[in-house]
């Protein structure tokens, strides 16, 4: 679809049209915005402390110190990478459930997507010995990403074929997160020390394992994803006025389902295998761009892509930095910070606001 089929922002006022796409643009170079203050903040911090012209320099391995050029590339920039790109695609995962399932409070982490690929990942792990063999990596995306498309169809069964409610399908994610839990923790009742100690670090969100070949990975994956949903951003449009409109626009609705659910769990899986379980950025992103720039997908997925990679960052940052020189999990400074938000959703949904 293009913009002269659905124009949903318009409304027949032109004037208020342009406004509104000027304020959205605007918006989104502030995002990029605080983006850029983030990876410069975050190149900064840690206890090597060097002036950031010398860290910008030993990017390109040109710093006048050779140490800061082995702190940069094989430290502070691989983290600082992995945040991005895990954060850019965990938002725009939310952003498309958000769309597809018409459910705000829908997100790889809410609905038990990450959870099942972390149940994957950790069979993998512990049930295959894949950590400890070459090529394991692949077999543990692979067991991530069946165990992610596992919740899909579950969660697809729900909100399709019993119609159920968007707050039913929200308690049953967190039923189906319960489970894969406490499977994962099931598995490291029979995990040797060595397992256990990974996967225990695993769980709790590392971005500072995942190496080059893993970064470049991921952010395949994610450009795939983000690619997908930005080229579709009118279709995502088109079902906010009900499936029955999106399907005389043309639309093969159960289809785009489908492939959108699809490209999801792939994308969680893939960030899951590789930094293990980052709660509520998927949530948090998509909401706070909402706000800003309403429901049009056209700015509402590059924000959220910029959202994200910066809340993922900005939350890394805090773990490395709050207990210094301690390096706290980030996921579970995600955690902490994303679920005051997730029940202020809950209930304002209840009360009829959203």
């Amino acid at each position: 679809m293009n913009s002269d089929r659905l124009p949903l922002e318009n409304n027949g006022c032109g004037g208020e049209y342009h406004k509104n796409k000027v304020k959205s643009i605007w918006i989104l170079v502030l995002l990029g915005l605080v983006l850029a203050a983030a990876v410069l903040l975050s190149l900064w911090a840690g206890s090597y402390d060097t002036p950031v012209t010398e860290l910008l320099r030993g990017i390109v391995n040109q710093a006048n110190d050779p140490k800061i050029n082995v702190v940069v590339q094989n430290v502070r920039l691989p983290r600082i990478c992995t945040a991005v790109i895990a954060g850019a695609g965990l938002g725009v995962v939310g952003c498309v459930l958000q769309s597809i399932l018409d459910n705000p409070l829908a997100s790889a982490s809410t609905l038990g997507v990450s959870q099942g690929a972390s149940f994957g990942a950790a069979f993998a792990i512990i049930g295959l010995n894949a950590g400890a063999q070459n090529g394991g990596g692949l077999w543990i995306s692979l067991a991530a990403f069946a165990g992610s498309m596992g919740v899909a169809a579950v969660i697809l069964g729900l909100s399709r074929f019993s119609q159920i409610t968007p707050e039913s399908i929200v308690l049953a994610g967190v039923a189906i997160s319960s489970m894969f839990t406490g499977a994962t923790t099931l598995l490291q009742y029979f995990a040797d020390e060595v397992e256990l100690t990974t996967l225990t670090f695993w769980t709790f969100g590392n971005l500072g394992s995942a190496g080059w070949g893993q970064i470049r990975f991921m952010l395949l994956v994610v450009l795939l994803s983000s690619v997908y949903s930005i080229f579709h951003r009118w279709d995502f449009n088109a079902l906010l006025a009900g499936t029955e409109t999106a399907a005389s626009l043309g639309i093969h609705v159960r289809r785009m389902i489908l492939i959108n659910m699809v490209l999801c769990c792939l994308t969680a899986s893939a960030i899951v295998s590789h930094v293990g379980l980052i709660n509520f950025i998927g949530l948090v992103a998509p909401h706070i761009v909402r706000r800003l720039v309403g429901n049009n997908h056209v700015y509402l997925i590059p924000g959220t892509i910029l959202a994200g990679a910066s809340l993922l960052l900005l939350g890394d940052l805090l773990a490395r930095t709050v207990v210094s020189p301690v390096i706290l999990p980030t996921g579970a400074v995600t955690s902490f910070l994303g679920a005051p938000l997730f029940l202020y959703l809950l209930f304002k949904r209840r009360k009829g606001v959203c």
